[in-house]
């Protein structure tokens, strides 16, 4: 936890966290292991932070951000899976590149939520990194961020 953070009431934080200078949670969030959250990004109240997620400096999160991925902005976009983070904790590339698969079908295909979790789950579904994504986007009450740069929006469930 660096200068000036803050952990709003009833927050769960997991272990081995990043909390960058102002970054600052509202109540009721929940923030997996291995995240980071960036320089005066704020999460609003009732969001996840997903496992190895990497929320940029000056983001707004006001929907769940997905886990493994790097997602910035005031309206937020995903941009890609954090790999360098996830290299630099030990994750090995088989998952790495499972994930990445993973999120090229949810991200960038043209499918609907249901139909790139469907097919994720056919193709990559052997994995605990895959299952847990999975459990991520169909446990979702606010909905998920899944824009990417340039195409603004957020899909729910």
């Amino acid at each position: 936890f660096m200068a000036y953070t803050h952990v709003a009431h009833d927050c769960h934080v997991g272990s081995r966290t990043v909390f960058s200078n102002s970054a600052t949670l509202a109540g009721h969030v929940e923030v997996a292991d291995d995240a980071t959250i960036g320089a005066f990004s704020a999460v609003h109240q009732y969001c996840r932070v997903g496992r190895h997620a990497y929320i940029g400096g000056f983001s707004v999160i006001t929907r769940d951000a997905l886990p493994w991925v790097k997602t910035v902005g005031i309206k937020p976009a995903c941009y890609g899976v954090n790999t360098i983070g996830l290299e630099r904790k030990g994750v090995d590339q088989a998952t790495i590149e499972a994930v990445s698969a993973a999120m090229r079908l949810l991200l960038r295909s043209k499918l609907n939520t249901s139909q790139a979790i469907e097919k994720i789950r056919q193709e990559l579904g052997d994995r605990d990194e895959i299952d847990y994504l999975l459990d991520f986007l169909q446990s979702s009450d606010r909905g998920v961020i899944t824009s990417t740069p340039g195409r603004q929006g957020s899909r729910g469930n």
